[in-house]
């Protein structure tokens, strides 16, 4: 008779620590305590009773995957026990183990970590926090359109990729003059591909973005626009 682990021998050994924490995560149950010494003795008990040949690395890729849970908020104190070994499952942790997408979720959410550029930070992020990744995408993506205009001077009634186009054309407003010529049109046609293509579409139909990860690529792209627009404000300042 075998005994069984929290997690299957084989997915402890292939899985990379993150898919592994979460296998572990799923198995610890929701609403229980649970204590790492505990778990890690009853896996040391099964892999020995099952005769395992590497019993230490078993352990130590359990522990390592403990130790990712805690490190992303998954596994937390106890309210009632926190001066013990005692621990519990969070609420992040419940609403990762519960949601199929949640794993999705939580790579998103590792993609926005730090603070973004003022004019998304307060507006983008809640929205995206909430899941609604059509409207933060498009939000993201306005906000450079929004800043764009401000910082070049130009006309209201340009928009979208024309606006670029013309803030960073070799000679326009927001064009270093001391870069080589093919970076310019490189730059300008990274901002006018990135308000086309992520931008304007959402403008005249709806976008579904089920990607939690590539809606925080499109917020992350936004705020790479705004780094590189806060550069060019700089120059025109000096």
């Amino acid at each position: 008779m075998r005994y069984s682990g929290p997690v299957p021998t084989d997915q402890i050994r292939q899985l990379p620590t993150p898919e592994l924490a979460l296998a572990l995560l799923k198995s610890l149950g929701v609403g229980h305590t649970i204590n790492a010494n505990n778990v890690m003795r009853g896996a040391e008990h099964a892999f020995q009773h099952n005769d395992e040949p590497d019993v230490e690395e078993l352990l130590t890729r359990l522990s390592d995957a403990w130790a990712w849970l805690v490190a992303h908020g998954l596994i937390g104190p106890h309210p009632r026990q926190t001066d013990s070994s005692w621990q519990r499952v969070t609420s992040a942790g419940r609403e990762l183990a519960e949601d199929p997408h949640g794993q999705a979720k939580l790579w998103a959410s590792d993609r926005l970590a730090g603070i973004l550029d003022p004019a998304i930070e307060e507006k983008v992020r809640p929205i995206f926090n909430i899941g609604d990744y059509e409207t933060a995408c498009f939000s993201a993506m306005k906000a450079v359109e929004v800043e764009v205009r401000s910082a070049s001077g130009l006309d209201a009634s340009l928009v979208g990729v024309d606006l670029m186009r013309q803030a960073f054309k070799p000679g326009g407003p927001l064009t270093d003059p001391g870069a080589h010529g093919g970076e310019v049109v490189a730059l300008m046609e990274l901002f006018a591909g990135s308000i086309g293509a992520f931008k304007n579409p959402a403008s005249h139909r709806t976008v579904h973005f089920s990607d939690p990860v590539e809606a925080a690529e499109v917020v992350q792209l936004a705020d790479l626009l705004l780094r590189l627009l806060r550069r060019a404000q700089q120059r025109t300042q000096q």
